[in-house]
């Protein structure tokens, strides 16, 4: 499948065969794509916790008002984000680049970030972003469906997880094999209304 038709296809599924498992290479595959995903000064700020222990899903379904989705689908994955990865060791994140874009780049990356929370946590949540989707379009690509989801206590799931200090929990993200279609897509603003040229 090519990406514009997955794109294209992708749904918030919600219902997904419980037997249904993706094997250890499609879930490899599925995570060396979501990798590609862009992330500011490559600081790639997404951590995914993979969940595979039944017993904290059941406890993570809890958490997510008994959303069966949690369960039954293949993969659950807390995608999480690093809001100080930004001041770990910025230089590993250039390791492969020429040098003179690492004394460009990476020097920039401190005084760009410092002192400036907002920015740190909403940079943060931008790559979450980019790498749900890029799961989801991976997972598309691969015949698989997926739903991404908000609709779950946001403390208690980090509790269940053991957030470290200065992540936060994103969204979580199932993976599977959809039993049931979505319902038709409810419609999109027009892209007059999407689009402004130039300026408001």
């Amino acid at each position: 499948m090519d990406a514009i038709q997955a794109i294209r296809e992708r749904r918030a599924v919600k219902h997904f065969d419980p037997n249904h498992r993706l094997t250890a290479d499609e879930i490899k595959l599925l995570l060396e794509v979501a990798a590609q995903a862009p992330s500011s000064f490559n600081i790639q700020h997404w951590r995914i916790v993979n969940v595979t222990d039944p017993a904290l899903r059941a406890q993570l379904r809890e958490a997510a008002f008994d959303q069966a989705q949690v369960t039954d689908a293949s993969l659950l994955f807390v995608v999480c984000t690093d809001i100080k990865a930004w001041e770990k060791d910025p230089q590993r994140y250039w390791t492969h680049a020429p040098k003179e874009a690492q004394d460009i780049l990476v020097p920039w990356i401190n005084p760009f970030y410092a002192g400036k929370e907002q920015l740190q946590r909403d940079e943060a949540m931008r790559s979450v972003g980019l790498i749900l989707q890029t799961l989801m379009i991976g997972a598309k690509a691969m015949g698989y469906d997926s739903c991404p989801m908000i609709g779950f206590d946001i403390e208690k799931v980090g509790q269940l997880v053991n957030l470290p200090a200065d992540y936060a929990v994103g969204a979580m993200l199932v993976i599977g094999k959809g039993i049931k279609p979505a319902w038709p897509k409810p419609g999109f603003i027009p892209i007059s209304e999407m689009v402004v040229e130039n300026h408001f």
